[in-house]
């Protein structure tokens, strides 16, 4: 780009010219931009200089654009809009955005967010396409990179140059079946939940699992000098749940979903033993590089995440959800 050439012209000498183009009179165009008629004449003078070119020729009292000018009367108004979006601040409007949103989202959130998400973009942004995923490389380096626009996580120490935006808060459960020996006891101890055998569904945002993916559930057992028998790590949601289901494994879990595991899986809910110590709450994120901070459709698309994960923080009757 020849930023030297560009600096000697008056970007005001473009917004004259628009004026001429659309009135197609000296004397309408200075009205339109508050400006008196041998000013506008003068502004017109200076444009013929800078273009090296005649621009209008008259006909009685009308401007008569010539081929220059019939050009830039079509790259123009482009031209100015984007500057215009550019300067403009608190006016976007996210119906006239087109293009695509990449977020990645831990399954269990996406089961209950993405389609919520989905109905607000189709309803206010419909030229936005969301890409969810639930796998990544890396979280902070696909969003440094521009891969992902936001990921959701558990709060924990990250870059600098990522954003966090609060969305919930929930407090860890123990899933199992409704027919499962212990379903019908009001409290659970430590040592009966052992017997069992778990399913570890892997909560964060990954590509790959392993059995000895360290949870906070296996480090709280540990210093206890405790440990638990592991059947299955999984990062399939829908997988863990059927297993659960069919089996006598049992799940950590945590109170924040749409109750699905009750209405459709006949799951039942446990408080964490009284003799396991534990973090009562865990904090969900919102995680978002500083480079889209100001950008109107990341702006707004993140005020809708954190509304959307808020009311289902706050839900009508208990929630839960996977925190394993």
């Amino acid at each position: 780009m020849n930023l030297q050439k560009l600096s000697r012209l008056d970007l005001n000498l473009l917004v004259a010219l628009q004026a001429l183009l659309e009135e197609k009179s000296v004397t309408r165009a200075a009205q339109r931009l508050f400006i008196t008629q041998p000013a506008m004449s003068r502004v017109l003078q200076r444009l013929r200089q800078q273009l090296d070119d005649p621009l209008f020729t008259r006909t009685g009292n009308v401007l008569i654009p010539t081929p220059k000018a019939q050009e830039l009367q079509m790259r123009l108004p482009v031209m100015l809009e984007g500057i215009l979006d550019l300067v403009t601040e608190g006016e976007f409007d996210p119906a006239t955005y087109v293009g695509e949103v990449t977020i990645a989202i831990p399954e269990f959130i996406a089961i209950s967010l993405a389609s919520q998400l989905t109905a607000v973009v189709n309803k206010y942004a419909p030229g936005v396409i969301l890409s969810i995923s639930s796998e990544t490389d890396s979280v902070e380096g696909e969003l440094s990179d521009g891969v992902l626009d936001f990921a959701i996580d558990i709060k924990r120490d990250i870059s600098a140059e990522i954003t966090t935006h609060n969305l919930a808060i929930f407090s860890p459960s123990i899933w199992m079946r409704e027919g499962h020996p212990l379903a019908r006891k009001n409290r659970i101890t430590l040592t009966e939940i052992l017997e069992y055998p778990f399913v570890q569904y892997y909560l964060l945002i990954a590509k790959r699992v392993s059995a000895r993916t360290d949870a906070r559930f296996d480090r709280a057992l540990r210093k206890l000098g405790r440990r638990r028998k592991k059947a299955m790590v999984t990062n399939q949601l829908m997988t863990a749940i059927e297993t659960v289901c069919a089996t006598d494994c049992l799940m950590v879990s945590a109170k924040f979903g749409s109750g699905m595991e009750r209405e459709l899986y006949r799951v039942v809910t446990k408080s964490y033993p009284d003799d396991l110590p534990h973090e009562g709450t865990v904090p969900l994120v919102l995680l978002q590089h500083k480079r889209t901070i100001g950008s109107p459709i990341h702006r707004w698309l993140s005020e809708q995440i954190v509304d959307l994960a808020r009311d289902m923080e706050n839900p009508h009757e208990p929630q839960s959800m996977l925190f394993d």
